[in-house]
């Protein structure tokens, strides 16, 4: 049956009908020596494939691990007497006698005088990435840490990228052959993998200075593209090694992703960079064509200027040795719009498309959110963003955004507020989430809009239990403006003695929730976690709490407050059915006034009941 489906392949494809491509035969790595001379192709400008040789130097043996080793080779032609090892060759194929050895994937620091390369052999970039498990998430690895802020992203992406180091931590450790040993050790322990190209398209110099201060320290080399995928020639033909390929991270009204080369493809499966991305095992990352304008030579490090392309697969594997993937399909991407509107400019609407993974998802969403912004809001003054909108989930409820910005760079704020739960419902270790979109409404005013709050009060000097009251508000506008708000609070029938109203702002009662209960909270669920990010208290609210020293406790993870001493004495008796916190006060009861502006300000106020129902 067999002899019958090769044979009737052979005709078909003698008649044009389809094309059986040739077997690429691999060489061992026991089979290579010193002085023999292979044949690379790599891609430096256009779409045409360039040959450039290899004089094999040696072999460097079981330094990164067992079994692990780098062929060193020297490198001749095209432009590489003047650029040396190019930024964007990693994946180059090399050759010899027809046989695929492996890929350039690793060169000396900076300022070498030869163009001296190591290539990772194919049997283990191959063997590397075999798995086809599916990445679980991993708390306190690849993770943002909360609030955001730029160092916050900066660490996590270095912690993400700790995978750029030397090929060997010592020279001592480094095992050569074919060439002395001295000058292997020294040599194993300059070698490092080719800094990876980032390309940015549709980015502002804040953003881009952005992306490069966060990945420029993991071996990345961060660059403006010359354009997008639509402005680049459609590649006419199947893919070849050698070819340039990308990795998008980020597409749309903006892009961001990787370039590198193709190593080697078998049948639909496609090997490259001969290094590790982020080193994250198992991704779904898109596979992208690559379009090369030139390669720039430098003294300190050449590299490649490319442009992502068209999404031609999915990047499954990101391993020490190489990425891999397949062709066809690219993955399923989260969409993030944005619409934007502003006092001085007609309403406009973005759209971007994040990838699919637990740090990235949430960087992403910040780099697109501060993009937007900062290409069209000013950046110096005072200014206000009112953000609105939900992000959506396959199994879960909405998030939903509301809040207000304001000051003289609310950029970064209104830019954390958006991904910073994204970051804690990813990277949660109950159980996957699957997200669906971000749809988020900005509505900006060159101004700044604040409220203080400056004094609270009631009519009613001693208030009875089991009335409503009006509490009075006073506060005060940026400019001065007074205005006093009143809101109903409802006093309950049960309560006595002496009571405390707080009237404050959102940020002062986290901070006295998460000191006072929430630190006492540890959600059970994803259920959980998002009612109490819907429950996060906003910078466009006045809040007000009745207080009382009546005791309750956190139970499993929710908030009760004002429990009878017989349910308390029961709970404190009896843990083996989950977990218990006891909460020193409780809350008789809350309520909220929105706001147009954001506010700041503290006050208490105490109030005696009227214990005397007859009057």
């Amino acid at each position: 049956m067999k002899i019958r489906v090769l044979l009737l392949s052979v005709a078909l494809a003698a008649f044009g009908w389809v094309r059986v491509p040739a077997a690429t035969a691999l060489m061992p790595i026991d089979e290579i020596k010193p002085g023999m001379v292979g044949t690379g192709q790599t891609v430096f400008q256009g779409a045409e494939l360039t040959a450039f040789k290899a004089h094999i130097i040696g072999v460097l043996k079981n330094v990164q691990g067992p079994q692990r080793s780098l062929i060193l080779a020297k490198l001749e032609g095209g432009p590489l007497a003047d650029t040396g090892v190019i930024a964007g060759m990693s994946g180059s194929p090399v050759y010899v006698n027809g046989r695929l050895i492996g890929a350039v994937s690793y060169a000396i620091g900076s300022f070498p005088k030869e163009p001296i390369a190591g290539i990772t052999p194919i049997r283990e970039m191959i063997d590397a990435t075999a798995q086809t498990t599916r990445r679980a998430p991993a708390p306190g690895q690849a993770r943002i840490e909360l609030p955001i802020t730029r160092e916050g992203l900066a660490a996590a992406v270095r912690a993400a990228s700790a995978r750029i180091g030397s090929f060997a931590n010592r020279p001592a450790d480094v095992q050569s052959i074919g060439l002395p040993a001295a000058a292997g050790a020294q040599l194993g322990a300059l070698l490092r993998p080719i800094a990876t190209p980032l390309v940015m398209s549709g980015v502002n110099p804040e953003t881009a200075g952005l992306l490069s201060s966060l990945f420029s320290d993991g071996g990345f080399q961060p660059m403006l593209s010359g354009g997008s995928a639509a402005d680049v020639p459609k590649a006419s033909g199947p893919l070849r090694p050698g070819d340039p390929l990308g990795v998008s991270l980020l597409s749309g009204d903006a892009e961001f992703g990787a370039t590198g080369t193709v190593t080697h493809i078998d049948g639909d499966r496609v090997y490259a960079f001969g290094h590790p991305f982020f080193n994250f095992g198992p991704t779904t990352f898109a596979m992208t064509r690559a379009y090369v304008h030139t390669s720039l030579p430098s003294l300190m490090s050449s590299f490649k200027i490319a442009t992502l392309g068209d999404v031609i697969g999915t990047v499954q594997q990101d391993r020490a040795t190489a990425i891999a993937g397949t062709l066809g399909k690219g993955p399923s991407m989260i969409p993030v719009n944005v619409t934007l509107e502003s006092e001085h400019a007609p309403r406009r609407t973005f759209h971007y498309t994040v990838v699919n993974d637990q740090m990235f998802t949430p960087l992403l969403t910040y780099v697109a959110l501060f993009n937007t912004l900062g290409n069209f809001e000013r950046q110096v003054g005072a200014a206000t963003f009112s953000v609105t909108g939900k992000a959506r989930f396959e199994q879960h409820a909405d998030l939903d955004y509301d809040d207000i910005f304001t000051g003289d760079n609310p950029i970064t704020g209104a830019s954390a507020y958006v991904a910073g739960p994204l970051t804690m419902l990813l990277a949660n270790d109950i159980e996957p989430v699957a997200m669906k979109s971000v749809d988020l409404s900005i509505v900006t005013a060159e101004s700044a809009r604040t409220s203080t709050i400056e004094r609270v009060w009631l009519d009613e000097v001693r208030p009875r239990a089991g009335r409503t009251v009006p509490l009075k508000v006073l506060t005060h506008s940026y400019r001065g403006a007074e205005k006093i708000s009143t809101i109903p609070i409802e006093i309950p029938a049960n309560a006595s003695g002496q009571l405390t109203v707080m009237v404050t702002d959102g940020r002062q009662l986290n901070q006295i929730e998460q000191r006072e209960v929430r630190r006492a909270l540890q959600p059970q669920s994803v259920a959980q976690i998002i009612r109490v990010l819907n429950e996060t208290r906003r910078n466009n609210r006045v809040y007000v709490r009745l207080l009382t020293g009546t005791p309750g406790a956190v139970v499993n993870g929710e908030a009760l407050t004002s429990l009878p001493p017989s349910v308390l004495a029961v709970l404190e008796g009896d843990r083996s059915g989950g977990d218990f916190t006891p909460i020193r006060s409780a809350t008789l009861g809350e309520w909220e006034l929105p706001m147009d502006s954001a506010v700041t300000g503290t006050r208490v106020l105490t109030i005696d009941l009227d214990t005397h129902p007859g009057r």
